[in-house]
């Protein structure tokens, strides 16, 4: 005889809320990116988009919120390829998993990012991006070094930056190309120039913002090599705020903007101002990384919400008043069977009982003329009017004797 195994019997709302949380707690699956291509792409009106992510073998459920949606150049077609990232949450109503996507573009800029991920991944194991060997700028330099385009708006906010704020410092231009297939090599030599030059205090990498393909010449591994090699101290200024390149993680000191890395190199002319500087970038380090939390927060919360949407608890609603409303029918149903039956068998009871059927068999009913029924000879004296109801009818009668059963004796 097998033996009786005593284990936990998971409903489906368990498992679902057991797998949710398993998947929460795999890091993994919080930040992917994934390539494939676009199927069965769907816009609601709510602005929302559900499609399908495939490749040869596989497909995968993905949805994107319209706050993610509308920062979308243009909406995906069905067979682009495209590069996505987001993270892995399971919807419980359906008990599926699927792909919550935060960013998409098309899949020859993920290629791309991909050369960048393995660059940068290279350069940080070797040591490259470590705080520790990154140098403090002087405090008040007197010749900075510009490698840039010498007819890009990097160099004239440049300009623009340093002589509103430190007019006395002097400027050395190592000009270079900042775009396309020789850019990197240029950039290198531009370096290498200043190097030998040798009379500068700091030099500032720059151009203006653009594509991921634009700014590529900064993420040359030769180009950073050469930034990290570099003897003097380095400001990265490339591109927008929003835009990070290999330069930026191997330069002493990385501004968003060419402004901001003439900002980053010279002080200001009055001491006062230096200081509400300082106090205002202290400032702004606080608040940034504040919002950075509560952005945080704020995701992890939203993740959080979704498995309590209300959409679901509605749709569960509705079921359980659609079972609870067919368990009513039935009930009833069964109670009015049961009814219908215990009225029958009282019926034929009453039938039963009938006074006028058990009249058909030859039996009468005496009543005095008042309607009183007569259950005893002592009930009536002599000559005292009766009626005699019949099957058929009634009878007027008058006692015309009164005559008691006599108890019969039994010999012992």
């Amino acid at each position: 005889m097998a033996a009786v195994v005593d284990r936990h019997t998971w409903t489906v709302s368990e498992l679902t809320e057991h797998i949710k949380t398993l998947l929460a707690q795999d890091v993994a699956l919080r930040d992917v990116w994934l390539e494939g291509e676009i199927s069965n792409f769907m816009q609601y009106t709510s602005g929302h988009c559900y499609f399908s992510l495939k490749d040869a073998h596989a497909t995968l459920q993905c949805v994107m919120w319209k706050s993610h949606a509308v920062l979308l150049p243009e909406l995906p077609q069905d067979g682009q390829h495209v590069l996505v990232h987001g993270h892995i949450d399971v919807y419980g109503p359906r008990g599926t998993y699927q792909l919550y996507v935060d960013y998409l573009r098309p899949a020859g800029i993920g290629d791309l990012y991909a050369q960048f991920e393995a660059v940068k991944a290279k350069l940080a194991a070797e040591g490259l991006f470590a705080a520790e060997r990154k140098r403090p700028l002087p405090p008040w330099p007197r010749r900075i070094g510009v490698v840039t385009s010498p007819d890009g708006a990097a160099l004239r906010d440049i300009v623009r930056v340093i002589r509103s704020r430190y007019a006395g410092v002097e400027l050395v231009l190592s000009p270079t190309l900042v775009q396309g297939p020789e850019a990197p090599g240029r950039i290198v030599a531009a370096l290498k120039a200043l190097m030998r030059y040798g009379d500068v205090d700091v030099i500032v990498i720059a151009r203006g913002g653009g594509s991921l393909e634009d700014l590529w010449a900064f993420n040359d591994e030769q180009v950073a090599r050469a930034i990290a090699a570099c003897p003097i101290p380095v400001v990265s200024g490339v591109g927008h705020e929003t835009d990070f390149t290999i330069a930026d993680f191997v330069a002493d000191v990385r501004a968003p903007t060419p402004s901001a890395a003439a900002m980053a190199i010279v002080p200001d002319g009055q001491a006062l101002r230096r200081q509400i500087t300082e106090y205002q970038n202290r400032l702004r380090q606080l608040v940034q990384t504040l919002l950075a939390t509560k952005r945080q927060q704020v995701q992890d919360e939203g993740r959080a919400l979704l498995r309590y949407h209300p959409r679901g608890q509605i749709a569960a609603a509705r079921q359980q008043v659609d079972e609870r409303h067919r368990q009513l029918r039935s009930y009833l149903l069964h109670a009015l069977t049961l009814y219908r039956a215990r009225l029958t068998a009282l019926e034929e009871r009453l039938h039963a009982l009938n006074p006028r059927d058990v009249l058909k068999r030859g039996y009468a009913i005496v009543q005095r003329p008042d309607g009183r029924p007569v259950t005893s000879v002592t009930q009536l004296a002599v000559g005292e009017h009766m009626h005699v109801l019949l099957q058929d009818g009634r009878l007027e009668a008058w006692v015309v004797a009164s005559i008691p059963d006599t108890p019969h004796r039994t010999s012992s």
